[in-house]
């Protein structure tokens, strides 16, 4: 077994562990239509500063959302049958700090005053004795919540 606090190694993987890049989630066209599009894009930018990667859009078709790095990202696209799951079920990011986790928090309870289709389940702490592992949940429009951690390794 590895230990959690040392880096990380295995022989599948000997330059490092293998990293999430993406989630896909299927949509009804409408949703990926001009002004839906622009609100969710709206949302992720303001919120998460997820930015849109315009040259991969096509009209209700399919969009693409960087998280940050170009490596990372929500691919969205258009089905007659799309994705439809309930409320817990989710996709998740790690921050660096608790300041960045509380910044999420703050602009999405900014963006929920204007859009109360935004669903936030607030800032919370499970604490595991070793770690504190702090999160909250995002959700807007998508089919999936999307939860943000910090965890706090208590020396």
């Amino acid at each position: 077994m590895t230990n959690l606090f040392s880096p990380p190694t295995h022989p599948f993987y000997p330059s490092g562990p293998p990293r999430f890049n993406h989630v896909a989630m299927s949509l009804p066209a409408d949703l990926l239509g001009e002004e839906s599009r622009k609100e969710i894009c709206g949302f992720f930018d303001e919120v998460l500063g997820f930015e849109e990667m315009p040259t991969m859009t096509e009209d209700r078709r399919r969009l693409i959302l960087g998280c940050v790095h170009w490596d990372q990202f929500i691919f969205l696209i258009a089905e007659s049958d799309p994705m439809r799951c309930p409320r817990m079920d989710h996709y998740g990011f790690s921050v660096g700090s608790l300041d960045e986790l509380q910044g999420i928090q703050d602009r999405a309870e900014a963006f929920r005053k204007k859009d109360d289709r935004l669903d936030l389940i607030d800032l919370h702490v499970d604490d595991q004795g070793v770690v504190k592992i702090h999160s909250l949940y995002v959700h807007y429009v998508l089919p999936m919540m999307c939860e943000f951690q910090y965890w706090e390794f208590v020396s």
